[in-house]
């Protein structure tokens, strides 16, 4: 099996297509059941997204889209691996009982309670600062290496004889590993709402596998889960819908000094028009080497900018491009101070054609229509 791979696409398609019994451990942090609304900006600055956890039609329907996914997975583990089941409070009572009729009730390990610290205040209840992390081993004969950790109190008495100790078995609550933000953590943060901490993953990865094995995140969001495979020696496999979050995944990996390969990655004109639109910005904006407007909501016109020159850029997932969207870009650049911009669509009207040829002509506003086959071809990159 190929691995140090990331996989663009719905994981259920590409769980699907790996060998049975081919993986060492699993971690999913699938999307919570928490219909909620998140807007992404990495901390680099490139790039501005939206990222959605919301379902329609209640927890019925989320439950019925991660049964197939966590029979997969159950299919592509070894017998002797182990899967993590990241989750909280809005479905870790339903997704308990789905693991356990998958897995078997007699393979569950263990329920982690990873608690943690954070602002806000809750007036009619108790402040829910904890996620739960399911583990279920495949059979009996599971990988584990008893992790321990040093506490404060690491001196024991033994026979009255005062002893050092080396440390303390860990239990199934973890309070020790901040969620984020403190000194020791804070460099990993990339600007992802659910980025899972660094330490999580490697107390995860080194009791449940050895060196060389091979680890598969089928939910890999920001990456946390390979990057930290990749440091700890062991082979991994990433799983992805979303483009962007794909590439940053790679530039994460390859600064670490893996080889990383993407697959699946939307090319054609099609698969261009199917994605939704803040990932088709995104690709764009990649594609041009360009970046993105650094404002999380209106950008007045202006999607980011061009590479070598820094000129406006707007992008448009649709096809023949009117003469309206003409004028407000010119409007757009004249606010920004510039005489000359781009936009990137599909195709573009005649009156779109005649009205940037106005605005040339008339104003001295430069708008370079360029069509996104165009830009496939590598014919025009801005």
């Amino acid at each position: 099996m190929e691995t140090n791979i990331i996989y663009c696409g719905d994981n259920l398609k590409h769980l699907a297509q790996l060998p049975e019994k081919s993986v060492d451990l699993i971690y999913a942090d699938p999307p919570f059941f928490s219909n909620r609304h998140y807007e992404v900006i990495w901390n680099d600055g490139a790039e501005i997204r939206a990222f959605e956890d919301r379902w329609q039609g209640g927890i019925s329907q989320y439950i019925k889209w991660m049964k197939p996914r966590l029979q997969e997975c159950h299919r592509v583990l070894k017998d002797t691996g182990s899967m993590y089941l990241h989750c909280d409070w809005h479905a870790n009572a339903h997704l308990r009982i789905l693991m356990d009729k998958i897995f078997g009730d007699n393979n569950f390990r263990n329920e982690i309670v990873w608690c943690y610290k954070g602002g806000g205040i809750a007036t009619k209840q108790f402040k829910s600062k904890h996620d739960t992390i399911y583990f279920y081993a495949k059979n009996s004969k599971y990988i584990f290496n008893p992790p321990s950790i040093k506490r404060g109190y690491d001196k024991f008495y033994k026979e009255g004889v005062k002893v050092q100790s080396s440390g303390k078995a860990l239990e199934d609550w973890w309070s020790d590993i901040p969620a984020r933000g403190t000194a020791t953590n804070a460099k990993e943060w990339i600007g992802y709402p659910t980025q899972k901490p660094e330490a999580l993953l490697k107390r995860i990865i080194e009791a449940s596998s050895n060196k060389d094995n091979i680890v598969l995140d089928p939910f890999c969001g920001c990456g946390t889960t390979i990057a930290v495979a990749q440091q700890l020696g062991r082979q991994w496999v990433g799983i992805d819908v979303s483009p962007t979050a794909c590439r940053m995944m790679k530039e994460r990996l390859n600064k670490l000094g893996a080889e990383v390969t993407l697959a699946n990655m939307p090319v054609t004109l099609e698969e261009l028009k199917a994605i939704k639109p803040f990932e088709f910005q995104s690709w764009v904006i990649s594609k041009i080497k360009g970046t993105h407007s650094n404002r999380k909501s209106g950008d007045m016109g202006i999607d980011g900018w061009t590479f070598m020159e820094h000129k406006p850029v707007q992008v448009k997932q649709s096809e023949s491009i009117g003469r309206n969207i003409i004028d407000n870009f010119e409007t757009a650049i004249r606010r920004a101070n510039y005489n000359i911009g781009f936009i990137y669509a599909f195709s573009f009207a005649r009156g779109a054609i005649e009205e940037a040829a106005r605005a040339e002509l008339d104003d001295g506003i430069t708008i370079k229509l360029i069509r996104i086959e165009d830009l496939v071809k590598g014919q025009d990159n801005g």
